[in-house]
């Protein structure tokens, strides 16, 4: 179900923001404290994650691409509608069978799996983006190497 509110966008510390009304976030589901969303500022599209505040609403941080894309800026109320995005992170960036098959044979697939899920993404993303089959090969090779490091450490 898509929401809509709007707000003015307001700066804390370095990062500007806005509050998500509280009737908005009750109604979405919360994981590790964070909302996952995907929605448009003036009609500009983004993906984000509300972030919690201590006895206060939800804040979704407003960055320069979606300021510009918004045509907006701090002081000014912008229009907003956002969802829930209930797609699989783990499902944006697919993992390489040539990796999957190192992890196996190297016995390391419970040491790739227990880096946070932001580290096992960045790996698999960045791998999805090398073109050439020996730059992919040699940092196979460099992602196994450290998670034989960190097996050993453990």
């Amino acid at each position: 179900m898509r929401y809509s509110f709007q707000a003015e966008i307001y700066k804390i510390g370095i990062n500007w923001t806005v509050d998500v009304p509280l009737e908005i976030t009750e109604k979405l589901s919360v994981k590790k404290g964070y909302i996952r969303i995907k929605g448009t500022i003036n009609g500009f599209a983004f993906n984000k994650s509300l972030v919690p505040v201590k006895e206060a609403p939800y804040r979704l941080f407003v960055n320069l691409i979606m300021m510009k894309g918004a045509k907006t800026a701090i002081g000014q109320r912008a229009t907003f509608c956002i969802e829930q995005d209930t797609s699989d992170p783990e499902k944006e960036y697919p993992m390489p069978n040539q990796l999957a098959e190192q992890l196996k044979e190297n016995q390391l697939e419970e040491t790739f799996n227990n880096l946070t899920f932001s580290r096992r993404k960045e790996i698999v993303r960045y791998l999805s983006f090398i073109k050439t089959e020996k730059t992919f090969q040699r940092n196979i090779e460099k992602v196994i190497a450290q998670l034989k490091e960190i097996k050993k450490t453990s």
